[in-house]
């Protein structure tokens, strides 16, 4: 089993950053097996969307609106994921979760993933 928890969300006004962590944890076997790890974010009222996702090996992947103002990224070492949010819009307001699958593909859905975190509020007023 892995543990995702989420950390780094809060309010934000337009323009502005904020970088979000997710730190894996759990049985050693699982972990050392995780192949793509990705973020979705669920805004009010709407269906939760694919974000981001980084492979093990360092590849990258963005949902169009955030391409060029968001960066995923890895730390092997500690187990976490990143996500440096730049130039945030008040449409990027919502809940964002982490994810953690085995399998490679498809990555932007989310029954590929079977680990997911409790989630942490991004706000971004106008």
């Amino acid at each position: 089993q892995v543990q995702l928890v989420e950390s780094g969300g809060g309010l934000v006004q337009a323009g502005g950053s904020l970088r979000l962590s997710c730190a894996a944890s759990g049985s050693i076997f699982s972990i050392v097996s995780i192949y793509v790890m990705g973020w979705y974010r669920q805004a009010p009222g709407k269906q939760r969307e694919w974000v981001a996702s980084i492979t093990r090996g360092g590849t990258t992947n963005y949902a169009g609106s955030v391409k060029g103002r968001f960066t995923i990224s890895g730390d092997n070492a500690k187990n976490t994921v990143y996500l440096q949010m730049n130039s945030l819009e008040p449409e990027d307001t919502g809940v964002y979760s982490c994810a953690a699958t085995h399998t490679a593909f498809p990555i932007t859905s989310q029954n590929n993933y079977p680990y997911w975190g409790q989630g942490t509020q991004v706000t971004v007023s106008s």
